[in-house]
């Protein structure tokens, strides 16, 4: 059932438990919200840690919940599957919960796991919409609970050299910045198999529409594949460009759009979503940068995310473990300009000791030419970090970067894109409420 503004505040005038840290010689006991494919690759990440022990699943397919016990069995794991999220959470034996449950689910329940003194790892998009995100960083600041939104990118050594690399003052300024994310499969436009055991008696259908804004009758379609619909998903803005603006954040140290323009539309995959499956928009930042962002799920060139960070002095090309610096290397040349003038002031132009010498015809120095620096990761996967960073948040009480606040700002480009997108206007953000322009 959809808890309405009224019960979420009601909720949040109740005493939560005091934040405590985990003794470092405990395991951090954790259960999941949500066992889909990406949960399982989630359980896989965070199973190999020694410092947890997940203990608890839920999910509204059966067929997930077994699978999930019976994968968490294999790493040494031994989970109970819950009836629901409300029992999860009411498990006093649990310090944390990873929520990997659709988008449209993740305001509730990411609060009520604050509210019950659980700290949280959340699949990205943090929110659903906006006005989400305001109510989680209450809940935050009310119970001092760990958040922390999972995209992942922003613990690979490559982002991290980038930002390195950045902060240093590497590329000069940088004033454009491109992304991109693009698919070219059926999976990649989320349309995945359906397993052949799934029916009304396997899939809890209630469960899974929960708080849409719209219900609808039973659906393998939108259980399966609700990322292609607008009730439970933003689309590609939610699930992709949230990716790449919470690396542009990161790497710039910004924290968000002052506005965004952006265009969308649905080319290809007709029958099977309400959601775009081409977008593009421009960002501009008040830190003086504009970012272009595109996807598109029919051309897999750019695949998987790829960043252009332009600078000044240099360009970082950066994709999903390996990243490129290429330095400015100028050359002034004025010849073809003077060449146009009158002779004598061409000539006097040449003569004037306040032109550079190596502007001259002929006169460059011989100079060694910065070449390009490449760099690559390897190792265990992004993932594993980024919960090693949860845990130690667990157990030290200081937040990862990419805590509540900032998943927030991430998501919230997302959001403007899509109303950017839905209304045809540049949408603009209101940095004093820390939400979207009325």
């Amino acid at each position: 059932m959809e808890l309405t503004r009224r019960q979420v505040l009601q909720g949040a005038a109740m005493a939560a438990p005091a934040a405590k840290a985990v003794a470092a010689n405990d395991k951090v006991q954790a259960g999941f919200i949500g066992c889909g494919a990406r949960a399982h690759e989630l359980m896989a990440a965070l199973g190999v840690h020694e410092g947890v022990a997940i203990t608890k699943v839920c999910d509204a397919y059966t067929g997930r919940v077994e699978r999930a016990k019976e994968r968490l069995k294999g790493m040494g794991h031994t989970a109970a599957a819950a009836k629901d999220w409300r029992e999860m959470i009411a498990d006093k034996s649990l310090d944390a919960v990873v929520i990997a449950s659709p988008d449209h689910w993740h305001k509730t329940h990411v609060v009520e796991a604050l509210n019950a003194g659980k700290d949280v790892y959340c699949e990205k998009p943090l929110t659903y919409t906006v006005e989400d995100g305001l109510e989680i960083l209450a809940a935050m600041k009310r119970t001092g609970k760990i958040v922390q939104v999972g995209s992942q990118g922003v613990s690979t050594e490559t982002q991290k050299k980038a930002r390195e690399m950045i902060q240093a003052g590497r590329l000069g300024k940088v004033t454009m910045i491109r992304a991109a994310y693009n698919r070219n499969t059926a999976s990649g436009a989320w349309i995945y198999p359906i397993p052949p055991d799934a029916n009304p008696n396997t899939v809890d259908w209630a469960a899974f529409e929960g708080p849409a804004s719209k219900k609808h009758p039973f659906s393998l379609e939108r259980f399966f594949r609700w990322r292609c619909y607008s009730e439970y998903s933003g689309g590609i803005a939610t699930d992709l460009f949230v990716h790449l603006c919470t690396t542009i954040h990161y790497l710039m140290g910004a924290e968000a759009p002052r506005r965004v323009t952006a265009m969308g539309s649905l080319y290809r995959w007709k029958e099977s979503r309400d959601v775009p499956d081409t977008l593009n928009a421009i960002l501009e930042y008040p830190e003086g940068f504009t970012v272009n962002l595109s996807s598109t799920f029919n051309n897999q060139s750019s695949a998987e995310s790829s960043f252009m960070f332009l600078g000044t002095e240099g360009t970082i090309s950066l994709g999903w473990g390996q990243m490129r610096y290429e330095p400015e290397n100028v050359h002034e040349d004025n010849a073809w300009i003077v060449a146009s003038w009158p002779s004598k002031l061409e000539a006097a132009y040449w003569a004037d000791p306040k032109v550079r010498a190596e502007g001259r015809p002929g006169m460059s120095k011989p100079k060694l030419i910065r070449g390009f620096e490449t760099y690559g990761a390897e190792g265990l996967d992004a993932t594993w970090t980024h919960f090693g960073s949860w845990l130690e948040s667990i157990r030290t009480r200081k937040p990862h970067w990419e805590d509540g606040y900032r998943g927030h700002r991430a998501a919230a480009c997302a959001h403007m894109v899509n109303r950017s997108v839905k209304t045809g206007r540049v949408v603009e953000w209101d940095a004093a409420a820390d939400t979207i322009k009325a």
